[in-house]
């Protein structure tokens, strides 16, 4: 079995590091495995390729930006050159390219937006064209296969497949010492509005006026320069830059979340987030917003979901959670090892329904 990933561009960002940790996992069972991109590789992004090239993952990552014939043209020689009987698309995008080539290769559309890309008029028009050439949809949610068929129709072959953590990594542990430690609240998502990080700030604004000597950390890809920039022109403008880091994307996470004592995350929207997984994995007490993508959490210890466009009540949830310990969660079902299995299933499949070539 010869299994292809494909993604937008390789960076500390939830999609691309699932694909990563596929790839890795499919690669100990035996398959040959590539990883590729249509946008050149982040810097930060080199320890995770270093990882996949040890262990006889080829990656074929562009040098620099290409125009988009190019880009296609550079996506149809990868997959000539590796030869795949399936090709995982990450993402709205790379789907688009993947299921454009002239190949008979199987192509599954992996749909990771935490927003609803279907409201793009022009990726409708897209995606009417080209949904026949997807082999099988994979939504993250159920929410993503519900925008999908309201927007679209119904797809032959649908399934919704959860993201996975991975629990050996971000393993519960109530022994990390915090005793004397400045109490240390965390958000970690890709810098977009979607994510809502001037909420934190505000928020956190608030939380300073209960536990003055409280840190705020930010981290995250900049996907949108200016979005950072208001983040971190926000934090100046209340006069708490001192407190609140405004920094990029983290390889160890699981690191981070051992020594925050609150992980938050108010997003407008997410699919199914790879984030909010590994902070529940790891016992942080969690504040986040009331959306469908966390609903499944709200009966477990230590996790209040609550409206944080109400800054206020924001605030109170963080000031909360700073007095809780951190809880052991069960999440069956939602380990990277589920994810994976349904993953290789998936690659079987529709390998198999393939004739021969």
């Amino acid at each position: 079995m010869r299994v292809f990933h494909l993604v937008l561009a390789p960076r500390l960002s939830g999609a691309e590091v699932l694909a990563k940790d596929l790839a890795l996992d499919q690669c100990a069972e035996g398959m040959a495995v590539c990883v590729a991109s249509l946008l050149p590789a982040h810097a930060d992004f080199a320890p995770l390729q270093n990882d996949l090239e040890s262990h006889g993952v080829q990656c074929f990552f562009p040098e620099r930006r290409h125009r988009a014939f190019i880009k296609l043209c550079h996506l149809f020689g990868a997959v000539r050159r590796f030869h795949p009987d399936v090709i995982f698309a990450h993402a709205t995008i790379p789907s688009f390219y993947a299921r454009a080539l002239p190949l008979r290769v199987p192509v599954v559309y992996v749909m990771h937006s935490a927003t609803n890309d279907f409201e793009r008029p022009l990726f409708r028009r897209v995606e009417h064209v080209l949904s026949g050439r997807a082999r099988m949809v994979i939504g993250v949610s159920e929410q993503g296969v519900t925008d999908y068929v309201q927007a679209i129709g119904p797809h032959p072959s649908m399934t919704v497949v959860p993201n996975g953590v991975d629990i050996a990594r971000f393993a519960f542990t109530d022994g990390v010492e915090r005793d004397g430690r400045t109490p240390q609240v965390v958000q970690i998502g890709r810098y977009a509005a979607v994510k809502n990080q001037l909420l934190t700030v505000r928020a956190f604004n608030e939380v300073l006026k209960h536990e003055k000597d409280a840190r705020l950390v930010l981290y995250g890809v900049i996907e949108d320069p200016d979005y950072h920039r208001a983040v971190v022109a926000l934090a100046k403008t209340l006069g708490i830059a001192e407190r609140v880091a405004v920094a990029g994307p983290r390889t160890d996470v699981a690191t981070v979340l051992s020594e925050s004592n609150v992980f938050v995350m108010p997003s407008q929207s997410e699919a199914h987030s790879v984030a909010f997984l590994e902070a529940l994995a790891s016992g942080v007490p969690i504040v986040a917003s009331k959306i469908p993508a966390f609903a499944f959490a709200s009966g477990f210890p230590g996790v209040q979901l609550v409206d944080t466009g109400n800054v206020q009540c924001y605030a109170e949830a963080v000031i909360v959670a700073l007095g809780q310990a951190r809880a052991e969660r069960s999440l069956a079902g939602l380990t990277l090892r589920d994810t994976a299995d349904r993953y290789r299933a998936i690659a079987r499949q529709v390998s198999l329904a393939v004739p021969a070539r």
